[in-house]
């Protein structure tokens, strides 16, 4: 694998006992962490999105409960076991669509489950080992995508993306925006052209100041001029990445990701997802089984302090969308490429279960 630098941006990082998250409502303005010591604290964080990207929901949400184990560690048992309880209750609540969150969930709970017989200070003290563990595996299999990921993109190539899932989306590297990475430490000469992604503007405030900080050529456009640049023959591969993928294939991603999907399908550009094995669902059988997140209204009429629509006007805000399995020319996992015409033969549960082998 080709050695690649650190990532310029630090999405969350354990210092002096808590775990401490990158201010993302407040990029690029400002740059500010802000401190979780709690389950509580850590599902506020998730869902009022000063984090957000479906790896780094996960990451976090293992902390938020490696987090509430310290905390409760001194208590009594039953205490210890109600509050821990209450706390996976907690986190799980905080955001629907992102399968990580669910997946990291389990995987501590399995894990608490595994620990009765310890006491309860060295329950937490596992629990925090296995969520750093969580985190560091994020990062590793970020830079095994973008290595996959970077043989499908041509030198030169002009590459759009939706939203954001760089490093400020997992642990580190990223998913979509770590193929860029990749192909870029490859040797590749490589431009993005980011849309801002409405409502919350991802794509403007994330995407382009991540971009920016890597010194990687960048171009922010409007979401509605997606179409354009593909029509006068300026974009040549489009990847995003995903925040739950179901069992025949079929996307959820930000809202827009179909829109884009389609147009690519019209000028016959590859439509890839990046996706780690943790984002595939398979308990789902169609994206239609995958819960939408609606949020708050307020994201569409303004932003911020400024409020661009009338009052009284009906508002809809579905934060994310999901593209049929037919329209992703290919997933790109940690395991390897997952093709289109796997997808449409109902192959990505055998690739999923080979690859746990």
């Amino acid at each position: 694998m080709t050695a690649i630098p650190a990532s310029a941006v630090e999405t969350l990082r354990w210092r002096n006992g808590v775990i401490e998250m990158i201010d993302q409502r407040i990029l690029p303005g400002s740059i500010k962490y802000v401190r979780c010591d709690s389950a509580s604290t850590v599902a506020d964080a998730i869902r009022n999105m000063v984090i957000r990207g479906a790896p780094a929901i996960g990451v976090a949400a293992a902390y938020g409960i490696a987090l509430e184990a310290l905390r409760l560690k001194d208590t009594s048992p039953e205490n210890f076991k109600t509050g821990m309880d209450q706390g996976f209750d907690l986190l799980a609540q905080s955001r629907p669509t992102a399968v990580n969150l669910f997946w990291a969930l389990n995987r501590m709970r399995t894990l608490l489950s595994s620990l009765d017989s310890l006491p309860q200070a060295q329950t937490a003290e596992q629990l925090l080992s296995e969520a750093h563990h969580i985190h560091e595996e994020d990062v590793r299999i970020n830079q095994a995508m973008g290595e996959y990921g970077a043989a499908l993109l041509p030198d030169g190539a002009r590459v759009m993306t939706h939203c954001n899932a760089g490093a400020l989306a997992t642990a580190g590297h990223g998913t979509a925006l770590g193929v860029f990475r990749s192909a870029i430490a490859d040797g590749k000469r490589l431009s993005v052209i980011a849309n801002e992604t409405r409502p919350f503007l991802q794509g403007a405030r994330l995407t382009a100041w991540e971009m920016v900080q890597e010194n990687i050529p960048v171009t922010l456009i409007t979401d509605n001029m997606a179409g354009y640049m593909m029509q006068t023959g300026e974009i040549d591969a489009v990847v995003v990445g995903t925040d739950r993928v179901a069992a025949n294939g079929d996307v959820a991603n930000k809202i827009g990701t179909y829109m884009v999907a389609v147009l690519a399908r019209r000028h016959n550009i590859p439509f890839y997802v990046a996706c780690p094995l943790s984002t595939i669902d398979l308990s789902l059988p169609t994206g239609a089984d995958i819960p939408i997140e609606e949020r708050d209204i307020t994201e569409v009429k303004g932003f911020r302090d400024c409020l661009w629509a009338a009052e009284g006007v009906s508002i809809r805000n579905p934060a994310f969308d999901v593209t049929p399995a037919e329209l992703v020319s290919a997933l790109i996992t940690e395991k390897g490429i997952v093709p289109n015409e796997t997808l449409m033969a109902g192959g990505l549960k055998a690739f999923v279960e080979q690859s746990a082998d």
